[in-house]
Formats: structure tokens, C-alpha cells, sequence
């Protein structure tokens, strides 16, 4: 075996042809064997194995450096640098992050888990490099849809009049998270049918250097592609075609089921325990409805339809009432400002960490315009994803702030189809919804059919002396303190916001009548937070408040129980910080 022997790239200088092809092997042998067991990332790194021994091989990492581009493709990298195992032995599984990370080995220069950026980041090695009067390589890796991102588009276009090395490795597998889209991948189609011949390059037209290696899984014929060009003295871009999820029959079959994968069963390929998200689910049925009753309606994805449970069946079925336009969120919220502007009834969903990529157009495009588009913000919640790449619970600070958005927090899944079925009939505002975590079920509670009375939160309980806002998937956790202060002889009066972006100022004045402290309780940071806004309300009065949330800071693969104690996010932990504010 030569995989559990490897402790640095240096180690597989010598390899020969053949022992290359049973490393290759042996690398997916160990990650078909860890995804079983623990899930992550799959299509892409069985994909690029030999691209990855192949850059080994030729280059010195970490002397040459290397920038994979979302890190969706770098297990391999972290087999051959130190870290093998994490993907050889279940104790270890848990050892390394499911992307890039210097703060594990030398060979990652950065902590990416974002898509696009890796010719971008290249760019500015590469410019300090020579400023510096150093020599070494500078490589991007990029592929999985990357290149539909703008930012890609943007170091391509900065790449392409820098007179210096850097390599852009173009993994061409013809594929994103789900199909690709664009109308480049037209071009990407005719130079791999051309054999990289093809007039219509998008790279050459950049200013780019141009390379084509057809037999991208072949570690021989890249690695005389790539040693062609180590130590060039100007940009090239080396396109490699290769099989996304190569090496496991039910992931080459399947590419966006086994992009990413829950543990499973080898032989059969069936999950062992099913994660789905009821929400996401929810909204897949509700557009097929819309799409049905309402000619103007539209569901936009960028290149994450499963975040709103539209499979490939269910695209299939939404027709010209959906658009994917790939990994580009910006272009996303921009085009529903257009849909919006003229009378369609746009709704755009993704995860709340990609809507941290909006910003701009949500700002200027939708809301400087009062656009009237809807955007949904799933797992936007410290119980979502994990990695310090992928944090969902900034939105709040984020979105809250921007005039003229209508921000939503719903409480349970009745809400959240109410607050859908208004916001995408109405033509007033543009309005975002929270879309509450999956743990989150049912409420018998009423629900409010109509907002446009902004700002109007709801009582749900009256009580006196203590009245406890709970937002959106937080509520629960306010009933479950209200219980434990109940217990204490204390009967708070429970409130439903509604609004993330605005105060129910008649609401909060009348507390001040038989109130002593306001309690607010949001999944999310506090730093700009929900829980800030009341406290500068009472910032002149007598009202004690108290605000439950995250410190700001950047989190990686914590554990969700322990944060929530860390933060005091348990009925317990509220009820007695509580108690002793009351004295």
C-alpha cells in the first residue's frame, strides 16, 4: 500500500507510471470508504484524483503554491500533504475541515469555501511573488461551475494582461453542483468536442495562454501537460476534461445527487439515514402550485436548486417558470430586480451563507429601486451548516439594515407559507423571508394571513413583568424559558415579531406599563442584530433588556449543543439570567 506511507508530497516524486495509477486507486478506496461513514463532499475530489498527483509530481508545494478553488476538490490535495489519516482511519475522520485551511498544513494557502475566487486570490500571489523577486509557480484550480461566477470572470479578465506565471488548471467535468448553465459552457462544449480547436475560447479571448489535455483522468498525460508549462512567464490556462465522481458507478450515473453525500451504503449506494429539509420541500410544492395559478411567477436558482428542494423532476416540471443562472448569486438578485420591475413575480432562494455575496445588488439593484422580488434565506441558523465557510447566521446585521426591505422571521411552517403566498402576490415591497431550521414543526398557533401593516408584531401570551420577544426559529426556545421563569412564579408575556427590519413601537411603549425587562432572543449574531434594535428603543427608559444571541465571531465545526450553552441559548441558562436581572 502507498497511501498510508505518504507523509508529504515529496513522497511520490519517484513514483512510476504504474505506481501512480494504484495510488490513484488507493486514494479513492480510502475517500469511497470515508463518505460511507461520514459524508461530505464526493462528485469533485473522485474526479480530479489524478489532476492532484499529477500537480504533485510536478510542482514543489508548498514552495509552489496552490488555490483550489471552494475546496470542493481538495481532499485528494490533503491525502498527499500530510494528512492521509483523516481519510484512512475512522478515528481520525474528523481531523481535518471539508475544504482548504492553513491553519492545517503549509500546502493550503487559504480557508475557501466560497466558489469563484480561486483566479482572484491567484492573482494577488502572483503579483507579490514578483514583487518580491521570488519565482515560484502560482496555480488556480477551478472547475465544478466555477467559472459561471463573476469574480472568476474578473481574475480571468485581470490574468489576462498580467506578463508573468500563473497557471489557471480548468477542471472541465460539465458539470456545477446540478447541470451547468451559461452560455459559456456552450463554448466549454465546443472546444471539448474540438479537442481545444475550437475558434469560440473564451481564455484566448481573455488574453490567455491556452492548453487542452482530453484525458484529464490520465495522471501521465497531465503531468506532460503540466510540465510544459511549470515555470512560464506568462498566464496559461491548462483545460483538462475529467469524470465527475469517477471511480464509483452510482456517483458517475448520479453527478448532482453525489456532489455531496450523506454516509451510504457502498454496494447499494442508499443513504443510511435520510436528511431532508420539510421547508425546503415545502417550497418546491408551493412553486408548483404558483407556477400553475400565476403566469408571471418565476423561480430563480444559482446553481443551488436543491436548497429549495426543486429536484431535477420538479425543474423539469416548473418549465419556463424556472431559471438556474449558475454559480452567481449576484447576477441572481439583480435579475429578479428586472423580472420584478416589470411585472413578473420573481422568488430567488439560496443558502444564507451565498446571500452573503448579494449585498451590493440586494442594496442598490432591488431596494434603492423597491423592486418587489422575494428571496428566501435558507439555513440562515446556527443549527445550519457548520464549517466556518458556510456560517448562515450573519444575515440578520446583513439584511435588516438595507432600507426598504421587508425582512420576515417566520415561526413555523404555517407561517412560512402564509408570509410566501403574500410575498409573492404582493407589489409593494421587496421582502426577504428567514425560512426557519428544519428541526423546527408545526404550530396549532393562528397565523397572519396579510403584513402589509409593516411592523406589527404579535402577543401571543400576555404576562407582566417580563415579556420575551422570541424571532423566528428562536420562538420555541422562548416558550420553553417562559416555562422554566413560569415555574419561578413569573408569567411573561410571549411576543412573535414577525419583522427582523423594523420596531412595533406601540407595542414596546406599552410594556413600559407593567414591564421590568424586555428579553430578546435571535439566531443569529447580535452585533447589529434584532435584539440590538430594541435595546436602543429603550435606550433612554428604565426598561432592562437582555439580548440572547451569538458573539460575533467566526465559528468552524463547533458543536451545536455546546455553543448553545456557551451563549447561554437554553431555557435554562435565560431563565436564571433572568431571575437575576429581576433580583
Amino acid at each position: 500500500m502507498y497511501l498510508e506511507k505518504i507523509n508529504s508530497p515529496q513522497d511520490i516524486k519517484g513514483f512510476n507510471a504504474e505506481q501512480r495509477k494504484a495510488l490513484a486507486q488507493e486514494m479513492r478506496d480510502a475517500m469511497l470508504k470515508r463518505a460511507s461513514v461520514h459524508g461530505g463532499h464526493f462528485g469533485p475530489d473522485f474526479g480530479i484524483v489524478e489532476a492532484v498527483i499529477a500537480l504533485h509530481t510536478v510542482f514543489d508545494s508548498p514552495r509552489d503554491k496552490f488555490v483550489f478553488d471552494i475546496s470542493h476538490q481538495a481532499y485528494p490535495h490533503k491525502m498527499l500533504t500530510g494528512r492521509r489519516d483523516a481519510y484512512l482511519y475512522e478515528e481520525h475522520y474528523d481531523d481535518v475541515s471539508g475544504y482548504t485551511n492553513p491553519a492545517e498544513s503549509e500546502h493550503d494557502m487559504f480557508n475557501v469555501g466560497h466558489t469563484s475566487t480561486s483566479i482572484s486570490l491567484a492573482t494577488g500571489l502572483a503579483k507579490a511573488r514578483d514583487l518580491k523577486g521570488d519565482k515560484e509557480n502560482i496555480i488556480a484550480i477551478i472547475g465544478d461551475g466555477s467559472m459561471s461566477g463573476g469574480e472568476a470572470l474578473e481574475g480571468l479578465d485581470t490574468a489576462g494582461e498580467m506578463d508573468t506565471n500563473l497557471i489557471i488548471l480548468f477542471n472541465d467535468n460539465d458539470q456545477s453542483i446540478a447541470e451547468v448553465h451559461g452560455g459559456m459552457y456552450k463554448g466549454f462544449r465546443e472546444l471539448r468536442e474540438t479537442k481545444g480547436k475550437s475558434e469560440r475560447n473564451l481564455f484566448k479571448a481573455m488574453g490567455l495562454d491556452y492548453r487542452f489535455v482530453e484525458a484529464g483522468n490520465d495522471a501521465e498525460a497531465l503531468i506532460a501537460a503540466l510540465e510544459e508549462v511549470r515555470d512560464i512567464d506568462h498566464p496559461v490556462v491548462v483545460h483538462i476534461v475529467t469524470q465527475k465522481g469517477k471511480g464509483y458507478k452510482f456517483a458517475e450515473e448520479n453527478k448532482e445527487d453525489w456532489h455531496f453525500h450523506m454516509p451510504f451504503d457502498i454496494e447499494t449506494g442508499e443513504v443510511k439515514q435520510e436528511m431532508t429539509d420539510p421547508y425546503a420541500q415545502q417550497t418546491a410544492a408551493t412553486f408548483l402550485r404558483l407556477a400553475q395559478e400565476d403566469e408571471k411567477f418565476i423561480a430563480i436558482s444559482a446553481a443551488t436548486p436543491s436548497s429549495m428542494g426543486l429536484t431535477p423532476e420538479l425543474r423539469k416540471q416548473l418549465g419556463s417558470h424556472y431559471i438556474d443562472v449558475g454559480i452567481a448569486e449576484e447576477q441572481a438578485v439583480a435579475m429578479a430586480s428586472g423580472l420584478a420591475r416589470n411585472g413578473a413575480h420573481p422568488v430567488f432562494g439560496d443558502f444564507s451563507s451565498f446571500f452573503q455575496r448579494t449585498y451590493d445588488q440586494l442594496s442598490q439593484d432591488v431596494c434603492v429601486n423597491n423592486s418587489p422580488a422575494t428571496f428566501l434565506v435558507f439555513w440562515a441558523s446556527m443549527y445550519g451548516m457548520n464549517d466556518v465557510t458556510h456560517l448562515g447566521f450573519y444575515d440578520i446585521p446583513m439584511m435588516s439594515n438595507i432600507p426598504n426591505l421587508v425582512y420576515l422571521a417566520p415561526t413555523s411552517p404555517e407561517e412560512y407559507q402564509a408570509m410566501l403566498e403574500w410575498s409573492v402576490k404582493q407589489e409593494k415591497y421587496p421582502v426577504a423571508i428567514r425560512v426557519p431550521h428544519m428541526m423546527i414543526g408545526s404550530s396549532s398557533r393562528a397565523v397572519r394571513k396579510n403584513y402589509d401593516e409593516l411592523n406589527k408584531y404579535e402577543v401571543v401570551r400576555q404576562g407582566s413583568r417580563v415579556a420575551i420577544l422570541g424571532l423566528g426559529s428562536f420562538y420555541n426556545l422562548a416558550e420553553e424559558a417562559a416555562a422554566k421563569l413560569q415555574e419561578q412564579g413569573i408569567t411573561a408575556t410571549l411576543i412573535n415579531p414577525l419583522f427582523i427590519t423594523g420596531q412595533d413601537e406601540v407595542l414596546l411603549e406599552s410594556l413600559k406599563a407593567d414591564h421590568d425587562l424586555v428579553v430578546t432572543l435571535e439566531d443569529g449574531v447580535l452585533d447589529g442584530g434584532f435584539g440590538e434594535k430594541i435595546a436602543r428603543f429603550y435606550g433612554t427608559d428604565e426598561m432592562k433588556v437582555l439580548n440572547f444571541g451569538l458573539q460575533k465571531k467566526f465559528y468552524d465545526r463547533y458543536d451545536y449543543a455546546k455553543l448553545a450553552e456557551e451563549n447561554h441559548l437554553t431555557a435554562g441558562q435565560i431563565a436564571a439570567d433572568v431571575m437575576k436581572v429581576l433580583g
